[in-house]
Formats: C-alpha cells, structure tokens, sequence
C-alpha cells in the first residue's frame, strides 16, 4: 500500500449552522447523502455533524485533486460510520473515477470537532 494523496479541511461549525439555517433541506440534499443526513439529524447538535462531513468532502475533494469540479460533486463523496463509530469514505461516480484515474483504492479519513470547528483528514492509498 502506498500513499497516494492526502487532504485537510477545517470548517466552522457556525457557518454550516448558518447554511441550514438560511437553506435547510436544499442545502443539506444537495450536499449530504440519505444516510449522512439521518445521522447528523438524531444527533443533539446536528451542525457539528454536518460540518465534520462537510470537512471530509472538502479533504477529499484536495486529495482527489479537482476539488468540487471536473465530474466530482458533493454527493459523490459520502462519509460512512461503522456500528463502533469509524468512520469511511465511499466514493461515487465522478470522484470514483477519478480515484480509479489516479490509482487509488481506498481513502482513509478522520474526523474530529467541537461545538466551534469541524477538521478531516484523509489519505488516499493504493497498490
């Protein structure tokens, strides 16, 4: 296995507080898969749940090099979470190919936050 890429977001957790405020349900589907939005949701305070994801799209989106362009969007990048709390990334359409253009086969992430900052960091491997 080798490293690929990697990638680094911080988001503020008050301006994703305030784009579901100003926006709500437009802004969370566009940018946040079925099952990253009933997580966040039954969460006690949802915006840091969003931003963490938010985060981990954006580090993603450096790794994979195009950023929110080039065929790769928000709901390509989805953040998964195990029963024990891991979290994954699975990528879609767009980002997966260009994953696959750039040899990688799998993205590592982690995610923390606090009730002002959201961070992800992602390291992109393969073969």
């Amino acid at each position: 296995m080798k490293i690929i890429a990697l990638g680094l977001d911080l988001t503020e957790v008050s301006r994703i507080r305030d784009l579901i405020e100003r926006h709500g349900e437009r802004f969370k589907q566009r940018t946040f898969s079925e099952g990253e939005r009933a997580y966040c949701d039954r969460n006690a305070d949802p915006a840091m749940h969003y931003a963490a994801r938010f985060a981990a799209k954006e580090a993603v989106s450096k790794a994979l090099g195009t950023g929110f362009a080039d065929g790769v969007g928000w709901q390509n990048i989805e953040v998964l979470r195990a029963d024990n709390g891991q979290p994954s990334i699975a990528l879609h359409d767009g980002a997966a190919a260009r994953a696959k253009e750039l040899g990688i086969t799998q993205v590592l992430v982690t995610l923390t936050h606090t009730k002002d900052v959201a961070a992800a960091s992602v390291v992109a491997v393969g073969q």
